[in-house]
């Protein structure tokens, strides 16, 4: 047999003819005295409370009020029908009680109808996620170092502990919609009616209430703050990488946990090298003495210098490889090579002894004018053998 339940009027202790202002100053009263954050583990008092609001919901609704005086608690009850029926003026359907748009559109389309199946604003919600930049080196992106940020977000306010009252009071639960940020609005008419679910528009969907609101948050419950935070920034990394901190971005809401922190990458373009994923590219100048008879050359890498045994005869745009002298993989995955191409400089500014000197040399290659184009020279040659 199910529980008897009091007369609305009766709970709240006051009279049927009893003014709006009168019904709430009593809710108010009552709220206040059986509240369970004043009551911890009572369970007689939480239920009391849960009465004193049920009944504060109907009498608190000019509609409600009405029907609950016309026809008691079954007037106020989701499945009543004035009319004694239920769809039968409605595709054949009858005895259907009151149809939930947002549960039956949201057992269609996994979703909400009307506000019926989103996210409430009270729910738990991840705090924001921010983001910053540094500017690092080559050799840092490269061997990875330690870098310090300054960001601006959101923090739980200290003062209030992120419940957004003054010290001293707590926030009053909504006495629309009880706390859950969502209310059931009811329309009807011609034997059936339907309902919806909406954001509670007397707590903006919060749930709750705040008649004293923190001086320092102002009732947000969180504050905007600067701070500083050390980042490791990983070996390897390349520029326009990022690097994410789990849980160092805003403030979460609602009990929810905080963002994350987004750090992007930007690496200063080196004077020597060049990188390309885990490889690393130069350009080498060296003589034309040094590339016609061979000669050690001083490499420099990340690493520091090493030295390099260029064979004779090396023409210019040649290209050597330092195996291991490159770029070290992100997490620590094996390491790339180093590329050096080399690039034979042409003496300029040469004295009339130096420039006999390479006239003689040219005589002794063979060129008997060494203005001439050697390219010319040949073709001039190999049409001087074909008419012999």
């Amino acid at each position: 047999m199910a529980e008897q339940k009091r007369d609305y009027y009766e709970v709240l202790g006051v009279s049927k003819g009893a003014s709006d202002d009168e019904i709430k100053k009593a809710y108010r009263k009552l709220a206040k005295k059986y509240h369970p954050d004043l009551n911890p583990g009572d369970k007689t008092a939480e239920a009391n409370f849960k009465e004193v609001n049920e009944a504060y919901e109907i009498l608190s609704d000019k509609d409600k009020r009405a029907r609950y005086d016309q026809f008691g608690h079954a007037g106020v009850d989701p499945n009543f029908n004035p009319n004694g029926g239920g769809f039968g003026g409605f595709g054949g359907f009858t005895d259907m009680g009151d149809i939930d748009l947002g549960d039956l559109f949201g057992s269609f389309f996994g979703g909400g109808f009307g506000g019926g199946g989103g996210s409430r604003r009270n729910a738990p919600q991840k705090g924001e996620t921010i983001r910053a930049g540094v500017t690092i080196t080559f050799e840092e992106a490269a061997f990875g170092c330690e870098k310090e940020v300054t960001v601006s977000r959101t923090e739980q306010c200290d003062v209030c502990k992120g419940t957004g009252c003054a010290p001293g009071t707590t926030a009053e639960v909504c006495p629309d919609c009880h706390g859950t940020g969502t209310v059931r609005i009811q329309r009807g008419g011609g034997g059936f009616s339907f309902s919806t679910t909406t954001s509670c528009p007397k707590c903006c969907g919060t749930g709750k209430i705040i008649h004293q609101p923190c001086k320092t948050c102002n009732g947000a419950g969180t504050v905007r703050k600067q701070k500083k935070l050390a980042v490791t920034i990983p070996a390897g990394i390349d520029n326009g990488q990022a690097v994410s901190l789990r849980g160092q971005g805003g403030a979460g809401r609602n009990g929810g946990p905080a963002g994350d922190l987004l750090i992007g990458v930007t690496v200063k373009p080196h004077p020597i090298f060049r990188r390309e994923g885990t490889a690393v590219y130069m350009d080498q100048p060296v003589s034309f003495v040094q590339a016609a008879l061979g000669a050690e050359l001083e490499i420099p890498t990340i690493d520091g210098n090493v030295k390099y045994e260029m064979p004779e005869g090396t023409q210019s745009g040649t290209t050597f490889r330092l195996r291991g002298k490159g770029i070290p993989g992100l997490g620590g995955r094996g390491r790339g090579d180093q590329y050096v191409t080399v690039k034979v400089k042409v003496p300029t500014g040469l004295n009339k002894e130096q420039k006999d000197a390479l006239r003689a040399f040219a005589a002794t290659m063979g060129e008997e004018h060494a203005g001439n184009d050697p390219i010319k020279n040949f073709f001039e040659n190999l049409g001087n053998k074909k008419k012999k």
